[in-house]
């Protein structure tokens, strides 16, 4: 179980993502370029089954934007998109109403 405190140490993000394209290494991978308020970055997410590239370009998504780099399948990742998983389906969480690029989850 995790302590108050440990998850006061996560940033959760609103980022934008700004591109998308298939990982050159696996099948259920993107490659997303996202902002996160002045910030660009890299991550990788497992959503390719559940997204089409059309459907996340300009997308805000909710992200875990002070995790460790990771190498995902030889691909640098510095982040997570936080989604919810049901069995089968698969939904990003996002803002229900706009708001900036950059701005803090609590």
């Amino acid at each position: 179980m995790a302590s108050l405190d440990e998850f006061k140490q996560l940033e959760l993000r609103v980022a934008v993502i700004v591109e998308a394209k298939p990982h050159p290494n696996a099948d259920r991978l993107y490659v997303l370029d996202i902002q996160v308020g002045e910030e660009r970055k890299q991550v990788v997410a497992g959503i390719r089954l559940h997204y089409s590239l059309e459907e996340l370009v300009g997308k805000k998504v909710v992200i875990v934007n002070n995790l460790e780099p990771a190498t995902i399948r030889g691909v640098e990742s510095r982040g997570m998109i936080l989604a919810a998983n049901d069995g089968d389906k698969l939904v990003l969480i996002t803002p229900d109403r706009d708001i900036a690029s950059g701005a803090q989850v609590r």
